[in-house]
């Protein structure tokens, strides 16, 4: 008699055991949106599940939690924001919750913003924890690299992404970081008859370029142009920069009293380089100001349709002006 139930008792534990196996392996649901659920700091196990099941993932809890304990990954589970896809089993999801495969989140730098453009789109991104709000720019990079004093300019236009509820540093540290690496190897394989003294001049250059056109035919020629104004000293005489130095007096329209007002940014009344970058500088506008064009160029004028007509006297640049612009 002990032996017939013991046999019954190996056969009903066999068969919950392949059941369970069956309905690990089985999607949680087939179709539909990602289901959207988080894990508390320090939580249990059977508060984890719980947090789960109350977000109406679907996934049957003791399932769940059965599968934890069997596979002794119980004490495994990650706390964070996790999607769970459609087609996603529930050992699938154990795996998730155990490597800490958090929903993924992005946020786009662009070319050509400036480091206030970029903290706005920072601080709009509803996805990341804000903990540098309060922070000043320079509060701020000094947490980054205290190489730096300015941060304009050294942070890389990329699309990153994060595990929602992210520290925003986790967008402000990549950034700067990939802006080091890209402008590091770019300088180490730059035109050595460039007029830059460091990496931080190419940058500065960099930015120019970015601001002046967004046209990728033209931008080594405009960094030829500047280039060569740098090397016979003559004036940048670039809008951009003044546009930067005014800041928020800029209202869309530079006049005459605009060029003429100095600030260290005005290319029209101090020679070189600005002091600091005027813009984030994408990667073809890094490479255009290590690699400008052998021209002879010392002007050039937008023509209207996105391109620049090139002059090498002040006679032919004028002319290209009235043409173009009067």
């Amino acid at each position: 008699m002990f032996k017939k139930l013991l046999l019954c008792l190996i056969l009903v534990c066999g068969m919950a055991a392949g059941s369970t196996f069956y309905l690990a392996k089985q999607p949680v649901f087939e179709s539909g949106q990602p289901r959207p659920f988080t894990i508390n700091h320090g939580s249990s196990l059977s508060s984890s599940v719980q947090q789960i099941s109350e977000a109406g993932v679907g996934v049957n809890p003791e399932l769940l939690k059965l599968l934890a304990r069997a596979t002794g990954k119980g004490g495994k589970l990650k706390a964070g924001s996790y999607e769970l896809k459609p087609g996603t089993t529930p050992l699938r999801l154990l795996t998730q919750l155990v490597r800490g495969e958090f929903a993924q989140e992005s946020l786009t730098v662009i070319e050509g913003w400036t480091f206030r453009q970029m903290r706005r789109a920072v601080a709009a991104q509803t996805a990341l924890k804000h903990d540098t709000t309060t922070l000043s720019d320079a509060e701020l990079l000094a947490k980054i690299s205290p190489n730096y004093s300015m941060p304009e300019g050294l942070f890389f236009p990329e699309t990153y992404m994060f595990a929602k509820g992210s520290s925003d540093m986790q967008i402000y540290k990549p950034a700067h970081n990939l802006l080091l690496r890209r402008l590091n190897q770019a300088w180490g394989r730059r035109d050595t008859s460039v007029p830059y003294k460091t990496p931080y001049e190419a940058l500065i250059m960099a930015s120019i370029i970015e601001k002046e056109t967004g046209r990728h035919a033209d931008r080594n020629t405009i960094a030829g142009v500047f280039v060569n104004r740098l090397k016979i000293g003559m004036l940048l005489q670039t809008d951009p920069t003044v546009i930067y130095g005014m800041n928020d007096q800029y209202q869309g329209v530079i006049r005459k009293h605009d060029l003429t007002t100095d600030t260290p940014y005005n290319t029209y009344t101090r020679a070189g380089l600005p002091p600091t970058p005027i813009a984030l500088p994408g990667a073809e506008s890094i490479e255009a100001a290590l690699h400008p064009a052998q021209t002879d160029a010392l002007y050039f004028v937008a023509k209207g349709d996105g391109s620049s007509h090139f002059s090498s006297s002040l006679g032919e640049h004028n002319q290209a002006v009235n043409q173009y612009q009067r």
